[in-house]
């Protein structure tokens, strides 16, 4: 993974230190309030409902043990003990004190980390796929390009005050795992017939408010020139995105206002002054960069294994568990892990200080003092040789990190709602759990298969409900909360956003509402056919009748 040279290592010592003087002179009263927000912000600190939120960055979601057991140590220190694996590939703190901030950015300094562009309307954190760099037909490892691009965009003068956040995400695979047609830029790397790698770049996606799928801006772009394009694109969303309306700065809103032809020729006019200049990369700088990232001394192994085998015949629980969170590897005799973050019971994406150094354990011992985090919240094991996945499994199992639900309907995406969240209209965390109780039959949810069900607290969609097979949104109705219901999303490389099937519900009655959803997928399935065909083959009527009782009609109360 990449390692900190002395220019990141000052920069981070020094934000540390610039932050620290911050946050003294607003104890002490010589800041204001207004004065403060911005500095602790440009930090990853936002105020909560019950205390501030500190946000620490984990580029494109990848940590080495040696972090993460710093992360361990600082809930445990600062916290209470815990942290929230937010679908951004980030951790969040929610209970630290102002006056400890400071020490916990010096904590994380001592690991190369940080929390700088965790908030603010700059560009966040570049997300990828969390099987970067093992997955068997991976076109390109995007983790390089992403590491360049956090470089380039970290602290970026013209680009530190966009007219709102900005995010990056970069995919290097067949499948699109990093969810790129839903963000600001959308970077699909590509070979040509000659096996040249080139770059197709998607603009104006986003979910929120206003959840627009995003378009192609550009087929192909010579992967020297991606930094360059990134820039054309967001020096003519500075210089257009609206600033007087924060529902409407978004790219996705200026995208669709002046329309991709409109939009893609602006960004081939600037383009075309910079291309060449500066920001082209070079194939030295790659190298470079990418010399971080090369594979890990991998043994050589056979395809298979025979206790792996025997394990798995011996012991049904583990077989399950194979199934569902043990995903293929490039490298013969090794697999990848997923270790669940949804058990039932606890708030999804929720990891115990105990939990993380159990991880950075397993990390340590068996996949190469690494590890990553999805965006659906799991935590990652990328490379775990076959005969250690049984030692691995036992490890998790007792440590409640084994439940094989990755890709079922337990899985949650989930923000962290009214819980904690001062933006929320209400509370996500315990839909989620009263959903996890009711499906809490592991074999009802082998049979039902693959069902993603996102869960978001408000229009803002950190839980990204527009593109669950099932999307929950919470809502506020005369100071209720209630619950509305979407069905049809999905992400990948059928991004499709979700249709709401009528009013709200109140909390009480959601699991009744998703059984009943449930019931009908059951009756109308055919063989193995999953949720999300269903839904797309006989349309949202029979699950509307089925919730509603009758034909359901949009109501304008609670919707």
């Amino acid at each position: 993974m990449y390692r900190y040279d002395a220019y990141d290592q000052r920069l981070v010592d020094e934000r540390v230190a610039q932050f620290r003087d911050q946050t003294r002179r607003y104890l002490a009263g010589q800041l204001s309030e207004d004065e403060f927000r911005p500095l602790r912000l440009q930090n990853g600190l936002y105020i909560q409902r019950h205390a501030p939120m500190l946000r620490i960055a984990v580029p494109y979601g990848l940590l080495s043990s040696r972090q993460l057991r710093k992360l361990a140590d600082i809930t445990r220190r600062y916290d209470r003990g815990y942290g929230h694996f937010s679908t951004r590939q980030n951790l969040q703190l929610n209970w630290p004190k102002l006056e400890d901030v400071p020490d916990i950015l010096a904590e994380l300094a001592s690991v190369e980390m940080h929390a700088i562009q965790t908030s603010g309307n700059c560009i966040r954190n570049i997300t990828t796929d969390e099987f970067a760099g093992v997955t068997p037909d991976e076109v390109v490892d995007p983790r390089p390009i992403a590491e360049i691009l956090r470089q380039w965009s970290t602290f970026h003068p013209e680009f530190a005050l966009l007219p709102r956040k900005f995010k990056i995400a970069v995919n290097g695979n067949h499948e699109d795992r990093a969810v790129v047609r839903v963000h600001d830029i959308g970077l699909e790397f590509l070979r040509n017939e000659a096996g040249e790698v080139g770059v197709k770049v998607w603009a104006g996606g986003g979910l929120g408010r206003t959840p627009i799928i995003g378009e192609v801006v550009s087929e192909w772009i010579d992967w020297q020139h991606v930094i360059t394009y990134c820039e054309a694109i967001l020096r003519v969303y500075n210089r257009h995105g609206r600033r007087d309306n924060s529902y409407k700065a978004r790219i996705k809103i200026l995208v669709k206002a002046l329309g991709i032809e409109e939009f893609r020729r602006q960004v081939e006019a600037e383009f075309a002054h910079t291309k060449g200049g500066a920001m082209t990369l070079t194939q030295a700088e790659l190298d470079r960069v990418a010399a971080h990232f090369t594979p890990h001394p991998y043994a050589t192994l056979p395809e298979t294994d025979a206790s792996f085998e025997a394990a798995r015949a011996a012991d049904p629980a583990f077989a399950a568990w194979t199934k569902r969170c043990v995903h293929p590897h490039r490298v013969p005799g090794y697999r990848a892990v997923t270790l669940s973050l949804k058990p039932t019971g606890i708030a999804p994406g929720d990891a115990t200080a105990e939990q993380m150094e159990i991880v950075a354990n397993l990390a340590d011992e068996h996949s190469f003092g690494e590890l990553r985090i999805s965006h659906e919240q799991n935590l990652i094991l990328a490379d775990v040789p076959l005969a250690k996945l049984h030692e691995v499994w036992k490890t998790a199992r007792a440590a409640g990190l084994a439940t094989p639900n990755i890709g079922l309907l337990t899985d949650i995406i989930c923000c962290p709602g009214g819980d904690f969240c001062s933006l929320a209209n209400a509370k996500s965390i315990p839909i989620a759990q009263s959903i996890q109780e009711r499906f809490d039959n592991l074999d009802y949810l082998f049979d039902l298969g693959e069902i993603e069900l996102n869960i978001s607290g408000c229009m803002n969609s950190c839980g990204h409900h527009h593109v669950g097979h099932i999307g929950i949104l919470g809502v506020d109705k005369d100071g209720s909360e209630w619950y509305q219901i979407s069905l049809g999303g999905s992400q990948g490389n059928d991004t499709r956003l979700a249709q709401v099937i009528g009013r709200s519900f109140a909390a009480g009655d959601v699991a009744d509402v998703i059984e009943k959803i449930i019931g009908v997928f059951v009756e109308q399935r055919e063989g193995d056919e999953r949720f999300i065909d269903v839904v797309r083959r006989i349309g949202l009527d029979p699950f509307k009748h089925r919730v509603y009782g009758t034909p359901a009609k949009k109501e304008a109360a609670h919707v």
